[in-house]
């Protein structure tokens, strides 16, 4: 029987949440989580992901996303793939972390998303141990667990930069209005929205359905389980990326494939084409006069060293990928 393939379109929000292979721990100590944390964020950069709100158990863990290239798969296959080689590395273990395929739930983003980050967090309190704990001690540990999200929407001082913050403060109107709206969720019995999951995993009101039915679903042969299609990709053609560029720094596009030719140039096209086309770096060294994938991953390091030392440099990679980014809103 086929897998349902994932729902995936550009701006898409999701609920995210993977657990132990036997429901045993994925964190062994806070060192794995910290690393966990930075592996994260590397690959939310890496995809251009957002991410909105993070809670890390013992043995599972859940995120709230949005994926404006449309490119939730290839996202957590490449986070998820970097963990578990860490954690088995570190633990000299083999197989498995995660019990199956990580699961992911579509989010109507104007009737759920506030909702969700309120379960999400609310996470924390709602283990068998703390079923008969106190307010104030439920409380107590939402304000002071390390790691979750929650205490940079209570507190500006516990920002964590890779964190987008703004979209749900905006629902409530302040810090304090999404920490009222928490607590009431401990204060009185709330409604679970994951109960309210559609088939195919869309958490959504009829509207919302309508609307991802109309625009990006398509069901297989009747030889098949039915399942969802990516009918609108994510990615920027790589053609139209070298054109965009080779505009943008006014010279021909056969210039990028001369080995000899501007390093860092080159390098911005490496790691533009390795964000927004998708490929790995042995095609994009194709792409650069069939260079090896080593000298792609050379050329892509010199960058990021480059505009941490030169503001222009910067400058140029910024402007560069707002233009590509403007592009692919219109793909």
């Amino acid at each position: 029987m086929a897998r349902p393939l994932r729902i995936q379109y550009p701006g898409a929000y999701y609920h995210l949440t993977c657990r132990g292979n036997d429901r045993k721990r994925i964190f062994g100590d806070d060192k794995d989580k910290e690393k966990f944390l930075k592996l994260l964020e590397n690959s939310l950069d890496v995809y251009q992901v957002n991410l909105y709100s993070y809670v890390l158990m013992t043995n599972h863990f859940h995120l709230l996303v949005q994926t404006p290239l449309g490119n939730l798969s290839e996202f957590m296959r490449h986070f998820n793939v970097c963990y578990t080689g860490y954690y088995n590395y570190r633990h000299n273990r083999s197989g498995h972390l995660y019990q199956g395929r990580y699961k992911s739930f579509l989010i109507d983003v104007d009737n759920y998303l506030l909702e969700v980050s309120r379960y999400l967090h609310l996470n924390v309190v709602r283990v068998h141990s703390l079923r008969t704990a106190s307010l104030d001690e439920k409380v107590n540990l939402l304000e002071n667990y390390k790691w979750s999200s929650l205490p940079g929407y209570i507190s500006k001082k516990k920002i964590e930069k890779f964190i987008n913050y703004d979209l749900i403060i905006s629902m409530t109107g302040s810090r304090a209005s999404y920490y009222k709206f928490i607590i009431e969720g401990l204060d009185k019995e709330i409604k679970d929205p994951f109960k309210e999951i559609r088939n195919g995993g869309i958490l959504g009101g009829d509207k919302f359905l309508k609307k991802i039915k109309k625009e990006h679903l398509e069901y297989g042969s009747s030889r098949e389980q039915p399942m969802y299609r990516e009918l609108k990709s994510g990615t920027i053609k790589p053609e139209d990326l070298i054109n965009e560029a080779a505009k943008y720094f006014n010279i021909k596009k056969e210039e990028f494939s001369i080995k000899q030719g501007n390093g860092i140039k080159r390098g911005i096209v490496s790691e533009l084409l390795y964000k927004y086309s998708g490929l790995k770096q042995k095609e994009i060294g194709k792409i650069l006069g069939n260079i090896d994938y080593s000298a792609v991953s050379k050329l892509r390091i010199r960058l990021k060293k480059n505009m941490k030392e030169d503001e222009d440099i910067r400058k140029a990679f910024g402007k560069l990928e707002r233009n590509i980014t403007r592009k692919l809103s219109n793909v």
